[in-house]
């Protein structure tokens, strides 16, 4: 027999990734959000509520460190099987977690945890002394991680917190992760010269790309809690859509204007253009230190190209003169290739593991831990 556990009543519960504290059912709002437990019994179940417009939420399974399976889930779906026919008394450690970044086009996706179902026990997961958040776009959505190389279509199914760049550095570095990030938004322009699309002005909430009624009455909008999780280390890999937006038609917004970054005809940024992207730079700088005083902040870039990265450093500079700040620092990312590039034109799981190996070095370095690269199905 099958007992029911409602998510409130679960001491021994770990829970991954910015949400409401104590909410029930608990929402997952953003991509590697979940829940893990150690349990001991044959069989395990997760109730869950769901729902969608066109984005079906994705989710992953690991158990025991293992990735066992991904999958959409549909509105119908009330419960998954985490695992069962497993000997019981043997503690097996699952962990059940979003693959789909926050939908900030769908107003009504959304993953709710319930509670389980089991005929064991549950026992502590310890939480990791070592703490990584990681801040992004397309890339740190996973998309193109997934999926054939020329596979072209912008599908869930094709993004994954699974094969991902944290995820790997998660596992060798023993450390707790969390991701904020949104496909095609940057620092001060989204790909396409959308300028509403600029990660910094969501950072504060919970989850800012969280829309609509819905998500607003889970907690979405609320403030963060930035004393309760704090990062080590805050990685940033943005540039990659700003640096596209030279190179995109302008953009009539309603209500707002038409908006251009502009080249010059020799292909050089306009200097006016490419000031706006030095100084969001800079104020993100500044906003990440203001609300997380004493993380390393790292800005990792060039998997998609390295364009941007002399009005990076330019940005950083001014930040380290400005406020006397030295714990910041950029990091090189090796570009993609032939062999490392996945679909939809994005770093493909190949990309991640040579991205986590020259992160996961640099954090290692920087913080005297081991980076042990895992072997096996992640």
């Amino acid at each position: 027999m099958l007992k029911a556990y409602d998510i409130k009543d679960i001491e021994n519960i770990k829970i991954h990734g910015r949400t409401v504290k104590d909410a029930s059912p608990l929402p997952l709002f953003w991509n590697h959000s979940g829940v893990e437990v150690n349990c001991d019994g044959s069989e395990l179940w997760i109730d869950l509520e769901v729902d969608h417009g066109f984005h079906e939420p994705w989710i992953a399974i690991e158990l025991n460190g293992a990735l066992m399976s991904r999958r959409m889930l549909l509105k119908e779906d009330k419960s998954v099987c985490l695992f069962r026919s497993m000997t019981p008394g043997v503690i097996k450690n699952v962990k059940f977690y979003r693959e789909l970044q926050a939908m900030s086009e769908d107003d009504l996706c959304h993953v709710l945890v319930k509670g389980f179902r089991t005929d064991g026990n549950f026992f502590p997961v310890p939480e990791n002394d070592f703490k990584l958040e990681f801040i992004g776009d397309s890339v740190t959505s996973g998309e193109g991680t997934y999926g054939a190389n020329g596979d072209t279509d912008w599908l869930a199914m094709y993004m994954s917190s699974s094969r991902h760049y944290a995820n790997i550095i998660e596992k060798a570095m023993k450390a707790d992760v969390r991701i904020i990030s949104q496909g095609g938004w940057g620092v001060q322009s989204g790909w396409d010269n959308d300028v509403r699309h600029q990660i910094p002005k969501i950072y504060e909430p919970i989850c800012g790309l969280s829309w609509g009624p819905i998500n607003d009455a889970l907690g979405a909008s609320r403030p963060n809690d930035y004393e309760a999780w704090k990062p080590d280390a805050i990685i940033v890999n943005l540039g990659t859509n700003d640096n596209t937006s030279f190179n995109t038609p302008p953009l009539e917004i309603p209500g707002m204007g038409t908006f251009k970054n502009h080249r010059n005809e020799d292909g050089s940024f306009v200097r006016e253009d490419l000031q706006k992207f030095i100084d969001a730079v800079f104020e993100f700088l500044k906003l990440l230190r203001k609300l997380n005083p004493s993380s390393h902040i790292l800005w990792a870039y060039g998997m998609l190209g390295n364009e941007m990265k002399p009005a990076i450093l330019e940005a950083m500079d001014r930040f380290r003169a400005d406020t006397g700040d030295g714990n910041v620092a950029f990091l090189d990312l090796p570009n993609i290739d032939e062999v490392t590039v996945g679909s939809h034109g994005h770093p493909g799981y190949k990309s991640h593991i040579e991205s986590a190996r020259v992160i996961g070095e640099y954090l290692s370095k920087k913080f005297g831990r081991e980076y042990r690269e895992p072997e096996g199905n992640l």
